[in-house]
């Protein structure tokens, strides 16, 4: 109930913010107003960006300039590999391409891909075994943490 209500705040907080940002004078962009910022940033329109409709164009283009191209706690490499391995389980060739090419940008080695996508083999692996083995959550958690603690414990005396 609690996770509930405070969605439904935060919901209505945003929708405030919204509404008051276009009563304050905040436009929304035309298409081609977004088109002259992906051109500035990435140097051409890519072609998926002509299929988003035109309500939902500007929401879309400020939020993959957000995740994709914008500092965050996770550093640009970091980030991109993370979207390797996510694009090898969901097989996306699209996405493989495209967080492959990018971490190699941001530095990435051959190495680290590979290393990225094994990982993600091994979880999602683990994952349909575990699941398709209806293993019981909680020892599985309870478990995990009893070896967590023995690790902390084993490094704290080295």
């Amino acid at each position: 109930m609690k996770t509930i209500l405070t969605i439904l705040i935060i919901s209505i907080l945003i929708g405030t913010n919204f509404s008051q940002s276009k009563e304050m004078g905040g436009k929304e962009m035309t298409r081609q107003e977004v088109y002259r910022d992906i051109e500035k940033t990435l140097g051409k329109v890519p072609s998926f960006f002509k299929l988003v409709p035109d309500r939902s164009l500007e929401l879309e283009w400020k939020l993959f300039k957000t995740l994709q191209l914008e500092d965050s706690p996770i550093p640009h490499k970091y980030r991109e590999l993370i979207g390797v391995g996510i694009s090898a389980v969901t097989k996306c060739r699209y996405c493989s391409f495209f967080h492959t090419e990018v971490a190699k940008l941001f530095g990435a080695s051959d190495a680290e891909i590979e290393d990225a996508v094994h990982y993600a083999k091994s979880s999602a692996g683990w994952s349909a075994y575990l699941n398709g083995m209806q293993v019981d959550y909680d020892q599985f958690t309870r478990e995990l943490i009893e070896s967590i603690d023995y690790v902390k414990k084993s490094q704290s005396k080295k």
